[in-house]
C-alpha cells in the first residue's frame, strides 16, 4: 500500500486565527459573491445556482473561453453584475466569498496560448488571494485532476504528490494549477485566509464546448459524427 506523501517531521507554525466576523458573513442573506470565469461552462452553472439561492453575484470574465450568452438570463437582474475583466490585473470589489474558476481548461486553448494560461493560474490566483486578504473573504479555487500528471498510483489519494512533466506542452496548465494550490495554502498558513480547493475531473453537460479537445467532449463529438454518418448512409 502506498504511503501518503508528506513531511511529518517539519515544524509547522499554526496559521493565524481568523476573526469571528469573517465566519459570520457566510450566513448573511445579502452575501456578495465574486465568480471569476463565471461566463464559462462550469462557472455559468455555479452562477445559476447562486442566483437561484438569492445571492448577490459579481462575475469577472474576459471571454477568452467563456461566453456572455451563458449568462444572458441574468443580465439586467438587480442582484447580478457582469464585469469584463482579466484576472491577471487586480480587481477592486467588496465581496464576502470568491469562487476562482478563471483559467483556460481546454487543451486546445492552453496549447494555443500557454503563457496566458500560466499567467492566469499564477498571477490571477495571486490577485484573487490578495483581494481575499484585503476584504476578509473566503476563497475557493477550482483545480484539476491534472495536478496528478501521469500518476504512478491508482486510484490517487488527495495526499499523492503526482508525477508531472514540468516542461511539456501541457505544463502551463498542470504546473500552473499546482502553483495556484501552493499559493492558496501559503496564504492560509501565513495570513489565515479561509480557503477551499476543488480538484475537478472530466466534467460534461449543457454549455460545454463540444470541440474543446477534452476526453468526454471528444467522445461525444465522435459519437454524434458516427450517428450522423449512419443517418445519411444509403442502404443497398
Amino acid at each position: 500500500m502506498a504511503q501518503p506523501n508528506g513531511d511529518h517531521n517539519a515544524a509547522a507554525k499554526p496559521p493565524p486565527t481568523p476573526s469571528p466576523l469573517r465566519f459570520s458573513k457566510f450566513f448573511q442573506s445579502n452575501m456578495r459573491i465574486l465568480v471569476t470565469g463565471g461566463a464559462g461552462f462550469i462557472g455559468s452553472h455555479l452562477v445559476d445556482k447562486l442566483m437561484e439561492n438569492e445571492k448577490n453575484v459579481i462575475v469577472a470574465d474576459n471571454y477568452f473561453t467563456g461566453s456572455k450568452d451563458n449568462l444572458k438570463k441574468w443580465i439586467g437582474h438587480p442582484r447580478f453584475e457582469l464585469i469584463r475583466h482579466d484576472v491577471t490585473e487586480p480587481l477592486l470589489v467588496e465581496v464576502d466569498q470568491i469562487y476562482h474558476l478563471a483559467c483556460p481548461a481546454s487543451p486546445i486553448f492552453y496549447k494555443y496560448n500557454p503563457v496566458k494560461t500560466i499567467k492566469t493560474n499564477v498571477i490571477g490566483t495571486l490577485n484573487m488571494l490578495g483581494l481575499a486578504k484585503r476584504v476578509g473573504a473566503r476563497i475557493l479555487l477550482t483545480s484539476t485532476s491534472e495536478v496528478y500528471g501521469d500518476p504512478l498510483i491508482h486510484p490517487q489519494e488527495e495526499s499523492y504528490w503526482g508525477n508531472v512533466n514540468p516542461i511539456g506542452v501541457r505544463s502551463c496548465y498542470d504546473e500552473g494549477k499546482r502553483v495556484a494550490e501552493t499559493l492558496m495554502f501559503d496564504y492560509h498558513r501565513q495570513h489565515g485566509i479561509e480557503i477551499r480547493i476543488a480538484r475537478i475531473f472530466n466534467t460534461y453537460g449543457p454549455r460545454m464546448n463540444i470541440d474543446d479537445g477534452r476526453v468526454v467532449s471528444n467522445f461525444i463529438a465522435q459519437a454524434l459524427r458516427i450517428n450522423q454518418w449512419l443517418d445519411y448512409t444509403p442502404l443497398s
